[in-house]
């Protein structure tokens, strides 16, 4: 069952999980926009390495921190959250709200320069203690 919530109550969803981040990464956070999609574009599935099939539920795309040697100038990056594909994984609002802040997360942590392996090491360790 696909959770269905109108784009307001999902852009509340969304900035609740950018305000909930650890401070020490919403403070480093520059140049970065977040943006709201219903659904990614072809292009946008195909730059991530998604297959066919496949559900994208968020997208960071810009130049990571670690790679930038210090320059923030230039276009800002931009971390976009996909409203449907996320409605169509979660069951519930709780679910919802959890998909929502998950994916936030790694997508900032995607902008912070983590890989997946990092980001799920972290994950890992935040959700066992």
């Amino acid at each position: 069952m696909m959770v269905d919530i109108s784009d307001n109550e999902f852009q509340k969803l969304v900035d609740e999980a950018i305000d909930r981040l650890p401070k020490v990464h919403k403070d480093n956070l520059k140049n970065v926009g977040f943006f709201v999609k219903d659904q990614p574009t072809d292009a946008q599935l195909h730059g991530a390495g998604v297959r066919q099939g496949g559900l994208l539920l968020g997208l960071y795309e810009g130049v990571p921190l670690p790679s930038r040697q210090g320059s923030t100038s230039g276009l800002p990056d931009k971390i976009t959250v996909f409203k449907e594909p996320l409605q169509i994984v979660s069951q519930d609002l709780t679910h919802l709200k959890a998909n929502v802040r998950n994916t936030v997360w790694h997508e900032v942590a995607h902008y912070f320069g983590l890989d997946h392996d990092k980001i799920h090491e972290i994950e890992n360790n935040h959700n066992n203690s």
